[in-house]
């Protein structure tokens, strides 16, 4: 892990082409090789697009590789590239819809999904605007600690995602907020509900949270540019009478919100996770067979 991170550290340091084509070079390698998560991600790419033929889901499933490449390098750059550099590699949109949220003076969560320019994303929005991050415990420590040593470095604050105390306070603030419900939980609280067109557990948290602090939720999606053009950043108008009194309803609107934002760039969200694991009924055995 050392050896590994020392690479990515180097690499920070390149110009964009070099690093372009490092990430390239990565996603080749991942394509090559015989990765179980490979497996993971035909599944879920077969659950998700049961319309479109097996060749298209090989060529969405070969662009994701490419896309988790460039994502070991945007880790790199994330971490340690200066503000100068990643400034001329950003369009954004919408900036005066967070505006206007903030006006409300409850905070505002961030709606993002796991795309895998989930890093470079948020750190090129911060240099427009502050916000903080919820984030997990990694399973390698030292990568953990790098980790939060470098949000806490870029975003002031990093809030573990079990930390609900401290997260209604940066709220209460009106602080916006970056949070991701867009993976598997199957916690005792989960709710299940459709995401792309599929029983699964999903997290009500974003309901709650903004019904509890009153915060206004604020879809955010961020996309890697073909070539050397760069990342665009679009912030999108707040949900409209969010809460309800219906966490399925909200759970619902939150997996549709997060399954349109994913449509927009499919090769670039993490396919790599297990989504759909603990359905009921005949869904669940799908990382079974």
């Amino acid at each position: 892990m050392w050896l590994g991170l020392g690479f990515l550290r180097l690499i920070a340091i390149l110009p964009y082409p070099l690093q372009y084509l490092c990430g390239h070079c990565f996603g080749l390698l991942i394509w090559l090789l015989p990765l179980a998560k490979k497996r993971i991600i035909s599944i879920n790419l077969k659950q998700c697009f049961p319309d479109i033929s097996s060749t298209q889901r090989k060529r969405l499933l070969f662009k994701n590789c490419l896309s988790m490449g460039m994502s070991l390098i945007e880790i790199a750059m994330s971490w340690w590239s200066s503000d100068r550099a990643l400034r001329k590699r950003v369009q954004i949109d919408g900036l005066d819809n967070l505006a206007d949220a903030l006006e409300h003076g409850h905070g505002v969560i961030l709606l993002g999904a796991h795309f895998t320019t989930l890093e470079i994303g948020g750190r090129l929005l911060r240099q427009h605007v502050p916000f903080y991050v919820l984030q997990r415990d990694q399973k390698n420590l030292l990568f953990d600690a790098i980790m939060t040593r470098a949000r806490i470095r870029n975003y002031q604050k990093a809030i573990h995602r079990n930390n609900i105390k401290e997260l209604l306070k940066s709220l209460k603030h009106n602080m916006p907020v970056w949070y991701a419900p867009d993976q598997h939980f199957g916690g005792s609280n989960n709710v299940v509900v459709q995401f792309f067109n599929t029983p699964a557990p999903s997290n009500p948290a974003t309901s709650r949270i903004a019904k509890i602090s009153k915060a206004k939720v604020v879809p955010f999606f961020q996309e890697r540019l073909p070539g050397l053009q760069g990342y665009h950043l679009k912030l999108l108008p707040a949900l409209k009478n969010y809460p309800t009194e219906d966490i399925e309803q909200d759970t619902a609107l939150i997996n549709q919100e997060l399954e349109r934002l994913i449509r927009m760039r499919p090769e670039q969200y993490l396919w790599a996770h297990r989504r759909f694991k603990g359905q009921p009924g005949e869904h669940n055995t799908i990382y079974n067979q």
